[in-house]
């Protein structure tokens, strides 16, 4: 009722006026399809005891929602560069390319656009500020890992605040001699925040940052951020980063313009890890609570508008009879990259480990012989399993941002499956993706878009035009 209500309320006003933005906060569920977004809510529904219930996420309260397609100029399934392009200039562009047509012509980014008219810029993510999604906004290459390339012109597109895991290959992949990307953004004018709590510490004089989480050692993680189920005290979340660069870029201008991209739900779904990309869903709608709580205090003049780049690993709510069991996913304690790593020691460090030790790795991590019930012949399945592995007769899966080793793998496997979670591919998909939207002139990206359209209505509700 409440959302129809504010529906009424924006349609209303719409036929008087279009008012003036002066801040868009632009999110990018990287892999989220509608699916992920439903089993987040039906998943925290079961755990409240309301299976039939949904516990909502932030977004899908939001007064206007559609969907897009997502297809790149060459292929019925996208990659993420040619779907962040997409989402970031209105235009498609072959699979693997960053802001260029498919021609190899140079893409004006609606960030690029905004800089020029004295906006302040943000671009933010869960994994490396040079990966597919945010590069989008500022790179201009032929291959998305060209990362140092990437990495050279994130420097120097004078961009105000950038938030995320680090670079991919700062000193360069190939190239010792390289200026390391980190000394180079210095030079460009950046200050290198090294986590949260250095981030507050930041002088007000300072004009641009990039703001990186930190490994145990004190080296800059330049990969991803933790996924929040394997997240540990001290570890930089998206949220945080959210929270930071809103007085950052407030303080510097009077607009601003921030994209905000859940990476590590792609992640997840590329190892069709359902509980994991469940956690990621929920983490970028906690940062989502940030830019709403500024929305709240500025609704005539924000927008926040959330959308995917694709679907990945299609994902499928069922996979046998008219029940779902999500509320099993909750004995899951960590990602299956942790899951993996655990079960790698375990053959390292032992010549020849028990099924007893296995079986403990199973029951503390996933619940099974415990809290989830499995059968003997699920059982019998993965002792088989073991014993291959002890011969060395298995091989690791690969996904694509990591290979999981097959125990690991057969464990999440079973949990989705206990779960009624089902998968059809490791990769991508055509599904099409959610998107929604609040604020002034949210109501025009209501109904079904082409994600080229994206843009063009970003750019039409920022000009306040009909």
């Amino acid at each position: 009722m409440k959302r129809y209500l504010l529906s009424f309320v924006f349609v209303l006003c719409s036929l008087f006026c279009f008012a003036e933005l002066k801040y868009v906060f632009y999110f990018i569920g990287d892999g989220m399809g509608s699916n992920q977004v439903l089993a987040s809510e039906m998943y925290y529904s079961a755990l409240k005891g309301q299976p039939l219930g949904r516990v909502q996420t932030l977004m899908t309260t939001f007064p206007f929602s559609g969907n897009a397609s997502t297809y790149s100029a060459t292929n019925g399934i996208t990659d993420s560069a040619a779907a962040g392009t997409c989402l970031a200039t209105g235009s498609k562009t072959t699979n693997g390319t960053l802001g260029l047509d498919p021609d190899g012509k140079r893409l004006t980014t609606i960030a690029e656009e905004l800089k020029a008219q004295g906006w302040g810029i943000g671009i933010m993510t869960t994994v490396a500020i040079d990966h597919a999604t945010p590069a989008a906004f500022y790179a201009h290459v032929q291959k998305r890992n060209e990362y140092y390339k990437i990495g050279k012109q994130l420097c120097s597109s004078e961009f105000d605040f950038f938030g995320g895991a680090g670079f991919h290959h700062p000193q360069g992949k190939h190239d010792d001699k390289s200026v390391n990307l980190y000394r180079k953004a210095q030079k460009a004018g950046y200050t290198i925040a090294h986590g949260y709590q250095e981030a507050l510490s930041i002088d007000s004089s300072v004009s641009k940052m990039i703001l990186v989480q930190t490994s145990d050692t004190g080296m800059v993680h330049g990969s991803n951020l933790p996924y929040a189920i394997d997240r540990k005290e001290g570890d930089l979340t998206l949220a945080q980063i959210v929270s930071t660069a809103i007085p950052f870029l407030e303080a510097r201008h009077d607009r601003f313009f921030m994209m905000v991209e859940g990476g590590m739900i792609d992640y997840a779904c590329h190892g069709d890890d359902a509980a994991t990309a469940i956690g990621e869903v929920w983490d970028m709608d906690e940062a989502m609570k940030v830019a709403y709580a500024f929305y709240e205090k500025h609704p005539d003049e924000t927008l926040i508008l959330v959308t995917a780049d694709h679907e990945t690993g299609g994902l499928a709510l069922g996979n046998s009879d008219y029940t779902l069991h999500l509320d099993q996913l909750r004995h899951q304690k960590c990602s299956a990259w942790v899951l993996s790593d655990l079960f790698t020691k375990l053959f390292k460090e032992n010549e020849k480990p028990s099924w007893k030790q296995v079986q403990a790795i199973y029951r503390e991590q996933l619940g099974f012989l415990d809290s989830v019930e499995i059968a003997d012949e699920e059982e019998d399945e993965l002792e088989d399993l073991y014993e291959a592995a002890v011969k060395h007769q298995t091989e690791d899966t690969k996904t694509m941002y990591k290979t999981i080793n097959k125990l690991g793998d057969a464990g999440i496997a079973l949990l989705n499956k206990k779960a009624h979670i089902g998968w059809t591919t490791r990769a991508h998909t055509a599904h099409s993706v959610p998107v929604f939207a609040i604020g002034p002139n949210a109501q025009i990206f209501s109904g079904w878009h082409d994600n080229t359209e994206i843009v063009p209505l970003l750019r039409r509700a920022i000009q306040n035009l009909p």
